[in-house]
Order: C-alpha cells, then sequence, then structure tokens
C-alpha cells in the first residue's frame, strides 16, 4: 500500500529526530514535512541539524536530509502540504513553553491537520485522550466529542504521557486487569539524561552525581497514571479515584532507559510473587490482527536474573518499545516490589506516539 504522508513539528530536536530515525523503514508513513522553529526554517534538514543529529534509533530515510524545514507557527505551509501531498496528520515534538504549545497544536487541529503529540500541554485537558496504546484505547473514544465540543470537522488531538511513567504503567494496568486492586504505590525513578534533551545537563552536574530534582516530573508521575485509568463519560475523560501514588524522579548518568523501584499495595485480594509474574508474561493487549508494526510483541519482558533490568542491557527490548520488569519480591511495608525499565526516548516518546498514530490508523481516524 501506498505510504500515509506524516509531518513532524519540532523536527530538529532530540525527540523530533527520533521520530525521523524510527519513520525511516516504517510500513505505514513516511515523513514529508518538517516544521521547527523560525531559526531553522527555510534550511534544508540536513543543514539544520549539521553537528547536532543525536538520535539513538537511527538515521533518517536518505531524503529527509533535502527537505525544506518550514516554521512550524507558519499554517499555511502545513496546509499547502497537505492540498499538495495529503498530509495526513502531524506528530507534535515541540520544545516551547506549554500555552504556546497548547495553542499551536489546537490551530493544526482547527485546520483540519491531526495531532499526535509527545509533549505535555495538553494532557490535562479533560477531551484529550493521553494514550498509552495497551492501557487505555478505548479513550479515542473520546475524540467524536472533542471535534464537535471545538467545531473542528477532522483535525483532532491525541497525546502520550510523560515518559518516566512508561516502566511502570503497563505492569500496574495488567495487575488492575487481571482482578487486582492496587490501592497506593511508592515509585523511585532513575531517569536517564536523554529525558533532558540536547544539551540537557551539563556534564559537570551529572558525572558522578544523581540529582534528587526534576521539575514537574514528581506531579506528572504522580497524576498523569489517573487520567489513563479513567473513563468516558459525559464528552470527557474522568480520572481514576481508586489509586495513590508517591514519587521520588531522579535524574542519573544514563544515556537512555528510565529505571523505576515500585511497592504496591493491594486490596483485600493479593496475588502471590508467581502469579504476578505469570500475569506479566501472559499479557497481551492489543488484538493480534490489528498487526500495528511499533507494537512490542511480548510488552513486558520479565527477567529472572537478580540484577535485572538494566538500562544498557535492556533498554532495547522488542524495538525498544517492551518493559523490561525485574526483582519482583515481597515489600516488608506494602506487598510487593518490582524493578522496570523502558527507553525513554523509544518508548516513552517518539516510538510511543508512532505507536498511537498506528492505534488512530487501526481505528480508523486517517488514512
Amino acid at each position: 500500500m501506498a505510504k500515509i504522508p506524516v509531518g513532524i513539528l519540532g523536527a530538529t530536536g532530540m525527540v523530533g529526530q527520533q521520530y525521523l530515525a524510527l519513520l525511516a523503514n516504517h510500513p505505514w508513513f513516511k515523513a514529508c514535512f518538517l516544521a521547527a522553529s523560525p531559526r531553522s526554517a527555510g534550511k534544508p534538514y540536513g543543514e539544520a541539524v549539521a553537528g547536532r543529529w543525536n538520535a539513538t534509533a537511527g538515521a533518517p530515510a536518505p531524503d529527509v536530509w533535502d527537505i525544506v524545514v518550514e516554521d512550524a507557527n507558519d499554517l499555511s505551509r502545513a496546509e499547502a502540504a497537505r492540498r499538495k501531498g495529503g498530509l495526513a496528520f502531524v506528530f507534535s515534538a515541540l520544545e516551547m513553553g506549554k500555552d504556546e504549545t497548547r495553542a499551536l497544536e489546537e490551530a493544526y487541529a482547527a485546520r483540519g491537520i491531526p495531532v499526535v503529540s509527545n509533549a505535555s500541554a495538553h494532557r490535562w485537558t479533560a477531551d484529550v485522550p493521553m494514550l498509552i496504546a495497551e492501557v487505555n484505547p478505548h479513550h479515542t473514544d473520546i475524540i467524536p466529542a472533542q471535534r464537535e465540543r471545538r467545531g473542528w470537522q477532522n483535525g483532532f488531538i491525541a497525546v502520550k504521557p510523560n515518559c518516566s511513567i512508561q516502566s511502570y504503567m503497563t505492569p500496574l494496568w495488567a495487575l488492575l486487569q487481571a482482578g487486582y486492586e492496587v490501592k497506593r504505590v511508592i515509585v523511585s525513578t532513575m531517569q536517564a539524561v536523554s529525558g533532558a534533551g540536547y544539551p540537557g545537563a551539563a556534564s559537570l552536574d551529572i558525572i558522578d552525581n544523581v540529582v534528587p530534582y526534576i521539575g514537574g516530573e514528581e506531579e506528572k508521575s504522580e497524576e498523569e497514571p489517573l487520567k489513563i485509568l479513567g473513563k468516558v463519560a459525559g464528552g470527557k475523560i474522568e480520572p481514576y479515584s481508586g489509586l495513590a501514588i508517591s514519587a521520588h524522579c531522579n535524574r542519573v548518568p544514563v544515556v537512555d532507559g528510565h529505571t523505576a523501584c515500585v511497592s504496591l499495595e493491594f486490596g483485600a485480594k493479593k496475588p502471590g510473587i508467581d502469579e504476578v509474574k505469570r500475569i506479566w508474561r501472559d499479557f497481551r493487549a492489543l488484538p493480534q490482527e490489528l498487526d500495528l508494526p511499533l507494537a512490542p510483541r511480548e510488552p513486558i519482558v520479565v527477567r529472572a536474573e537478580p540484577d535485572r533490568p538494566q538500562p544498557r542491557k535492556d533498554r532495547g527490548a522488542d524495538k525498544a518499545m517492551a518493559v523490561s520488569v525485574g526483582r519482583v519480591r515481597p515489600c516488608k511495608v506494602f506487598d510487593i516490589r518490582f524493578t522496570g525499565l523502558s527507553h525513554n526516548t523509544v518508548r516513552g516518546a517518539a516510538g510511543g506516539g508512532i505507536l498511537n498514530a498506528e492505534l488512530l490508523k487501526a481505528q480508523g481516524f486517517f488514512g
């Protein structure tokens, strides 16, 4: 089949680069429209990122280097691309203020161009789905209400959550889906420097060091899971109310891969350690017939070794889209504890955004 033409807003940044690397051989999507800040506009993409290509997922398709970067603020360029080549939607990897990002994403959607966003601006907008494909694919049911409320005929906005929660959200959901109530969670994250973008943390700040503060991360880690676990009702997504999360978020000298040490307290019904491992090994959320290209075949990889998962050894599991878990054992304060790991710039960023777009395509929202 002919590939669906897509665009990237914020194409020159670290996440934008990862999008292009992951789209290089994608069987469904082809990058044809690149936009960034005015300082990059008018330059061939290769010139715009010269000396600062940092995508660990590889290189973009060869023709991408010659695509002229547009000004993301000039929507007429995206409209022209849509008329010329049928631009189906854009990925948003914008790196600007939250209010500016919110307004710009809404402007694209209002012009009939759907936005699949990696940015945080619309994560708490009540009629915008915040998707982890294996956990809440049904939240796309809110999109018709979003369009009707805003008068958007073809455009809409869908977002992905913060990268720090990816390493434990799917394991948590698998246990909930298996019928076990999770009441309280304490999580300590050890987050890679790539999560801060480029150039990110100065070397003298992070080498031989741990920084026990990442602005806004603890709030996101404690609140975003509640929306993901919520329900669509009355034209909005109502957050889940049966869970309390306490998070400690730390920046560590690891290039890629966010690690989380997690303790869980269950309700009256408590699974044993072997049962928890079985649930995770057996977990399959997306119907196989969808055959989404970036969906991991084994969403949760259970490691048996006493010292795994480790970022350097396990962040690339199943196209870097799987969550690896290990050290599953009793907790002396709560019920169980474990260590989770996910690739923050693939699963937690560009790869997660592409998987959301694949889900939306399979559900008939475009292409």
